[in-house]
């Protein structure tokens, strides 16, 4: 067991590669997709000395268990889990070694809903459109994980990691989005801004990676016509039928034909990926008139 890969003994609910998706395709109607926790990602790949757009495997909720078939230095960041090496406990958000031949086992988060599994050298599955990653929605790069599979791994750069650990935020008690007026924000009745600052959300267990789907008050629409379908960004607010907002994350459509109320910025959606079902939500309104 010698050559550069590693072959999947538990995939978990749901594991897929991820990088820092595709930039650049939404006229073509193509997601950026990438690892919802940005900032986690870049620091695994940091911890193993990768540079931050290698490959990394995204777990959700419980986590996955891998055999490297080399040795291999290994870092898990994201949501804090338990971390076994052969068995024996090893460390979370630090680079470790492991044998040729070794399962890694990255467990159940304790807080939080997505871990980060970086490689030095990255996954090296082949790239579609420029990037590794699983695209949920558009079905573009590998699928997620499976039982048995085998993945590539790719050559370290060489040198040893830039850190040997490293501090990373934690998983907050209640997530505040701020938000920025949409383009359809007169779409909706004059109190719907209050409602939606005012509102006791709290984060929907059918939220994924497309959208963080929420549970709370309904925004009400001023305007009962049909929208036709208009280009969405990731951060958007839009509002279906039931009136609960929903937050477009990685994998969200190009395209939508429901209004969007607002937007949140980037550097917040990293907290929401992170976001358990039930986890209270509140929107911080900003630049509103």
């Amino acid at each position: 067991m010698t050559d550069r890969a590693l072959s999947v003994v538990r995939a978990g609910a749901l594991t897929s590669v991820q990088d820092e998706g595709r930039h650049g395709h939404a006229h073509l109607g193509v997601p950026r997709s990438g690892a919802l926790d940005l900032a986690a990602s870049r620091l695994a790949n940091r911890l193993v000395g990768n540079a931050p757009g290698a490959a990394v495997l995204e777990t959700t909720l419980n986590g996955c268990a891998v055999r490297p078939r080399c040795a291999v230095t290994v870092a898990v960041t994201g949501a804090p889990c338990p971390v076994t090496v052969a068995g024996r406990p090893a460390a979370w958000g630090a680079p470790v070694r492991v044998p040729s031949g070794a399962v890694v086992e990255v467990g159940a988060a304790t807080r939080g809903v997505r871990s980060y599994l970086a490689f030095a050298g990255g996954i090296a599955v082949e790239p579609v459109l420029g990037s590794r990653s699983t695209d949920l929605l558009s079905g573009l790069g590998p699928a997620p994980l499976r039982d048995a599979e085998v993945l590539p791994l790719g050559r370290p750069e060489g040198g040893h990691p830039y850190v040997d650990w490293a501090p990373a935020p934690g998983v907050p008690d209640q997530l505040v989005l701020r938000v920025r007026p949409g383009p359809r924000a007169d779409w909706f009745t004059p109190d719907a801004p209050g409602v939606l600052a005012a509102g006791h959300y709290r984060v929907s267990s059918a939220s994924n990676r497309i959208g963080l789907r929420t549970e709370g008050p309904a925004l009400r629409r001023a305007s009962r016509g049909e929208l036709p379908s208009e280009g969405m960004v990731l951060g958007a607010v839009q509002v279906p039928p039931d009136g609960r907002p929903v937050v477009f994350l990685a994998d969200h459509p190009t395209t939508g034909g429901y209004p969007v109320i607002g937007v949140v910025p980037e550097p917040d959606l990293a907290a929401a990926a992170q976001a358990a079902p039930g986890t209270p939500l509140r929107f911080a309104l900003a630049h509103w008139s």
